[in-house]
């Protein structure tokens, strides 16, 4: 029995989890200069505390609707791909969740391939469904060009 910390968050009104050992900082991705020439996914860079960090728009890469006209501003988490640090952009951010490994099931077979590649499993929480994605997957620069 393994039981780890994941961050749970909202894009789309969907229940996303990640491993909290994964999730650097929480922040607002504000100052964003835009990237020309880049995939619609990447929102744009901006510098956070001396790091530059590429920000990706969760919503876009899970092929999701934008955000709505006058909804809360958005939220990002911190991650570090292959050295390269990302912020992935998301509607919020819930809670922390000790989950035992045991309690997860393999994605099931019936996702749209942007998904499939991406989510590790799923759990059944006591009102809904928890997706837990793979960052490394998410936000790897390949899988960026070739989404």
């Amino acid at each position: 029995m393994s039981i780890r910390d994941y961050v749970t968050l909202r894009v789309g009104g969907q229940l996303f989890g990640v491993d909290a050992a994964r999730v650097h900082d929480v922040f607002h991705p504000r100052g964003l200069t835009p990237v020309p020439l880049s995939r619609s996914e990447i929102a744009g860079v901006l510098n956070l505390r001396g790091r530059i960090v590429t920000a990706v728009c969760a919503r876009r890469r899970l092929g999701l609707a934008p955000r709505e006209e006058g909804a809360p501003e958005p939220l990002a988490i911190g991650l570090e791909v292959h050295g390269d640090s990302y912020g992935l952009v998301i509607d919020s951010v819930d809670e922390v969740l000790k989950l035992d490994d045991e309690k997860f099931h393999s994605p099931p077979g019936n996702l749209p391939p942007r998904w499939a590649e991406i989510i590790v499993g799923v759990c059944q929480l006591e009102k809904e469904l928890l997706i837990v994605l793979d960052p490394h997957t998410l936000l790897d620069a390949a899988h960026l060009k070739a989404a």
